[in-house]
Parts: structure tokens; sequence; C-alpha cells
């Protein structure tokens, strides 16, 4: 039987911008995205989890990744639109609250480079 080793990230933050660099840096390392959550934070807010992936077998491939938060639908949905045009797919999708009280939405998007 054969067994492959895989390597794991686990990335959180409360800041949209901060997790799409650190998504971006782990894929430029050939990890990728397998499944996130949130979690509440000790400052209040939450924060978003997100297990990033690597086979170490694998020469792998490298996917682009982008966050989309927002608190609107509509403004969501525009969004994806655009970026369904340009190539990118949904991995996943959490509801964060944000440390102001407010709910936001956090869609993940990736597309092959």
């Amino acid at each position: 039987m054969l067994f492959r080793s895989y390597a794991y990230k686990l990335l959180a933050t409360s800041k949209t911008s901060t997790m799409q660099k650190e998504m971006q840096e782990a894929a430029d390392g050939g990890f990728e995205y397998r499944g996130q959550t949130v979690f509440k934070s000790t400052f209040g807010g939450q924060e978003v989890v997100c297990i990033m992936e690597r086979d170490r077998e694998s020469a792998g491939h490298t996917s682009e990744y982008r966050l989309l938060a927002t608190t609107k639908t509509s403004t969501l949905e525009k969004e994806l639109r655009e970026a369904g045009a340009s190539g990118y797919e949904v991995m996943g999708m959490t509801v964060a609250k944000t440390a102001i009280g407010g709910k936001e939405l956090v869609a993940i998007l990736r597309k092959p480079r």
C-alpha cells in the first residue's frame, strides 16, 4: 500500500487583505485551499481560518487566490460575476461577525495560473 505524505498550513486573520496575501504566499509554495471556518477571536471580532495542503510528493500546480468580502449580497453578486468572467471559481464562503458588530460575507476564489 502506498501512502502519500502531506504538509499543512493553518492561516487565521480578521483582515481579508492579510488572508489573501497569506493564501497566495502558501499557494506559491505549492499549497492548495482545502477548507475554511470562522471562530471568535479574543479581540471581539471573528477570524476566518483556512487550511492549506501540499502533497509533498507532487510537483504541484500553482493557483491564484482572491478573497471577496462585503456586507451586501448585491455587491458580492456583482464581484462574483466579474471574478467568474476572469476565470475564478468559488472554493468556499463564510459569514463572519466584524469587530464593530456587523456581518461580513467572505468568499474565497481560485483560478489556475
